[in-house]
């Protein structure tokens, strides 16, 4: 299994560079194809109050004009980034600009991607409104695996130390599956699970078995299981923390309600306060 082709979301935010230049180096290790993917923004219309000029007559057309230009200048600094590695070191890749809105576009076009690269989400941050909740539409429907780039912070060496979260469920092995291409890479891979006491041991979690599954696809991990009396995602970015881990590999969980992609306790906690790039399915 190998990870060919890479979707990564374009935005106008300051850290859409950090999650560009990640899935480039990715791309350049995996010989992978990589697609910016550029929502114009025009059903979206969500533009800056201040950025369109006064006494205009045609608001409309005005608003749609700046976002094509928008669009056109994030499209030339993707390509600018990927040019620095000159024509030898350049990867495959393409700019996809759409007018369908982030989450339907980012769904449709990374179903036929092997990985789909965005954001974490930022309250505090410059995201357009129709954007929220984008992780967990993706995750939840795009059936490929999510990484997902922290709003801070820089990541050069993502892939390396590795911590995967297994719990025994479907969704953490198909994120185990999907993280083999990084996993065969990795100079240290933790398979760490925690349970909240003794009493609460899952004879279903089968570690010595996915040791040696993993161990089968070249890829040697030591594994940990925890007691722990805290919330599971804060013991698991704890951990992250002392390992000096680069990327956490987990199962993610989300359900409907009122017409809105909810995520579960342990993946909202994890994307809520995660440090490094997560890499998650569902």
């Amino acid at each position: 299994m190998n990870i060919k082709t890479i979707l990564v979301h374009l935005h106008h935010t300051d850290r859409c560079n950090a999650r560009v230049d990640l899935a480039n180096r990715i791309a350049r290790t995996q010989g992978a194809h990589l697609i910016g993917l550029l929502p114009s923004g025009l059903l979206e219309g969500t533009i800056p109050a201040d950025v369109l000029p006064t006494g205009m007559t045609d608001y409309i057309a005005e608003s749609a004009r700046y976002l094509r230009q928008r669009a056109d200048a994030i499209g030339k600094s993707f390509r600018a980034r990927l040019g620095d590695g000159g024509a030898a070191g350049r990867v495959s890749s393409e700019v996809r600009e759409t007018d369908g809105t982030s989450i339907d576009a980012l769904v449709a076009h990374g179903r036929s991607s092997d990985l789909i690269v965005v954001g974490q989400e930022d309250s505090a941050g410059e995201w357009d409104a129709p954007a929220r909740g984008l992780v967990a539409e993706v995750m939840l429907n795009g059936g490929r695996p999510v990484l997902v780039v922290p709003y801070a912070g820089e990541f050069k060496d993502v892939g390396q130390n590795v911590l995967l979260a297994w719990d025994g469920s479907r969704a953490a092995a198909v994120a185990m599956r999907e993280a083999l291409p990084l996993l065969a890479q990795a100079q240290r891979v933790t398979l760490a699970s925690f349970r909240r006491s003794k009493a609460a041991e899952d004879q279903t979690l089968l570690i010595p078995e996915m040791t040696r599954w993993l161990q089968r696809h070249g890829v040697r991990a030591t594994c940990e299981e925890d007691i722990t009396e805290i919330d599971t995602s804060d013991a698991l970015l704890s951990r992250v923390s002392d390992l000096g881990a680069d990327l956490i590999v987990m199962g993610g969980y989300g359900h409907s309600r009122l017409r809105e992609r909810v995520m579960g306790g342990v993946t909202r906690g994890v994307l809520s306060h995660m440090t490094v790039p997560v890499l998650i399915a569902h």
